[in-house]
């Protein structure tokens, strides 16, 4: 199977345009702020000669203010993914990393390619095989942990497109109500399938509304009500 040729049309695909601040990716995709900041600003930290300079492994495409785009959510899903729950180390990811954009001639390859895990190495998917990323090229196989990519889904050309935030505790099974599209209502969060946007449902609820009168109102599911709620407001409250 060969790959298909990526198309070059960053400077205008929403997709790659700098649409989030760092508070709102953060709560999006329920990372702390402090790592998502370092993964796309880097970070200084000491050293015996004085201090080391952590390298962003993410590109963003403004930096002042901060500014992050819809690959980047993709970029810092994927990453959260190998880090937090398939234990990988980040000198591999780095290494995997370095790779991919050499390779793929990509500046964003985890949101760009298939990028799958086995919880020691990253793997793309390339020219029907896998490619063990993190060992330089290196071909494997394994059995692959996919609960993070399921929420992503990819066109054609092997890009990312959709992504379907985890609202709760990252639970592999959780429900697939909330979609951030960035060609819906500016890439903000909505609800699958149209174009109502989360923040309007919990300013409503928030406003007193009943989560009965809103599921009515938009003719859906409570449980999607509660999951627009639970996307918008703080784990506290929610």
């Amino acid at each position: 199977m060969s790959q298909k040729t990526v198309p070059h049309f960053q400077d205008t695909d929403p997709r790659y345009l700098p649409t989030y601040t760092l508070s709102e990716a953060s709560h999006y995709l329920l990372i702390p702020i402090a790592t998502l900041r370092s993964w796309v600003v880097g970070r200084y930290y000491p050293v015996r000669e004085g201090r080391g300079f952590f390298k962003p492994p993410i590109l963003v495409p403004q930096k002042n203010p901060i500014m992050l785009s819809f690959v980047n959510l993709i970029e810092a899903h994927v990453l959260d993914a190998v880090r937090r729950e398939f234990n990988v180390t980040f000198p591999r990811v780095r290494s995997a990393i370095n790779y991919l954009r050499r390779e793929f001639k990509s500046n964003h390859p985890m949101a760009e390619q298939r990028i799958e895990t086995d919880g020691r190495d990253l793997f793309v998917r390339s020219f029907g095989k896998l490619i063990a990323a993190s060992r330089e090229g290196q071909l494997a196989m394994s059995e692959l942990i996919e609960s993070y990519l399921r929420r992503i889904e990819w066109d054609e050309y092997g890009l990312a497109r959709r992504l379907y935030p985890f609202t709760r505790k990252r639970h592999p099974d959780e429900p697939k109500v909330i979609v951030i599209d960035p060609r819906i209502s500016f890439g903000r969060p909505v609800l699958a399938g149209t174009g109502i946007r989360t923040a309007i449902v919990a300013e409503r609820y928030k406003a007193g509304e009943s989560i009965e009168e809103l599921a009515k109102d938009y003719s859906r599911e409570r449980l999607d009500i509660e999951e627009a709620i639970r996307c918008e407001l703080s784990v506290e409250a929610a």
